[in-house]
């Protein structure tokens, strides 16, 4: 499997821009799984779809605010987003800048706060900040979602 067939051009008036005001309401996207066939419900019709025997897995995950901005020395402007956190002061990011950041560079966050990029392997980098990733994110972190 590719990433790329997971690219599909997304009608900016489909994506939500705001939470709905009854969450049941929602929209859900039914696969009958002998069939194979889809169908549009609402998420308060979820108990009618459910027998006896069937298992409900719930996914509690939260979102970091993961999505960070910062300067490059030279003072260009840089978009990080966290992919995984791999220690303590470590974490495995993309970064979108005008020009690729190289090993050593740093992305400054503020006056105190910054990161050293230590490698890249394709699309992604291995950086190390200067404080600890988890409180990096709290303060400067903002969350990767649609602007609601």
């Amino acid at each position: 499997m590719q990433r790329s067939e997971f690219h599909y051009q997304l009608p900016v008036e489909l994506i939500a821009q705001q939470p709905l005001p009854d969450r049941a309401t929602s929209r859900l996207l039914c696969l009958d799984g002998e069939i194979g066939k889809c169908s549009d419900r609402r998420f308060a019709e979820l108990s009618e779809l459910l027998h006896a025997g069937d298992l409900l897995v719930f996914n509690d995950t939260r979102v970091i605010p993961a999505r960070l901005y910062g300067q490059k020395d030279s003072g260009g402007k840089v978009e990080c987003l966290v992919e995984r956190i791999t220690g303590n002061r470590t974490a495995l990011m993309q970064i979108r800048a005008s020009k690729s950041p190289r090993a050593g560079s740093k992305i400054h966050l503020d006056d105190e706060t910054s990161l050293q990029i230590t490698d890249r392997d394709g699309d992604f980098y291995d950086v190390e900040f200067t404080e600890n990733v988890t409180a990096v994110l709290e303060c400067h972190g903002h969350v990767p979602l649609p602007p609601y």
